[in-house]
């Protein structure tokens, strides 16, 4: 019975040895691929040369203007306050898309918000 066993054990191996060749492949090298381009290698040369010289190649239209110096300064005092207030807000991080049809549930107490605009925020 051991030797009927050990035949049928060492049968499904050899098939799953077999399997396991038949099913392995190599990729094939196919060499360096050829690049066909309709231009000469002259005029992209130029090209490059040209959109290199270009004076400013990251300016974008909002970030290349300079912002103008507002016309109400706050003082620093106030502004770290203000940081300080919402940073330390008890539901600073709370966003009405969170949570089911967009609106915050009414046991968040909203009134605790220490700036108008965290509020608003909220709603």
């Amino acid at each position: 019975m051991k030797t009927l066993s050990r035949i049928a054990l060492s049968a499904s191996f050899a098939s799953i040895a077999l399997l396991a060749l038949g099913t392995a492949q190599a990729e094939e090298y196919q060499g360096v691929l050829q690049a066909r381009s309709a231009v000469a290698r002259s005029a992209v040369r130029a090209e490059a040369i040209a959109a290199a010289h270009v004076s400013n190649q990251n300016a974008d239209a909002a970030s290349s203007v300079v912002a103008a110096a507002p016309s109400a300064p706050r003082d620093r005092a106030t502004v770290q306050a203000e940081a300080y207030a919402r940073a330390h807000a008890p539901h600073q991080n709370l966003r009405a898309e969170a949570f089911a049809g967009s609106r915050v549930p009414a046991f968040y107490d909203l009134a605790a918000s220490t700036t108008r605009s965290a509020r608003l925020d909220l709603r």
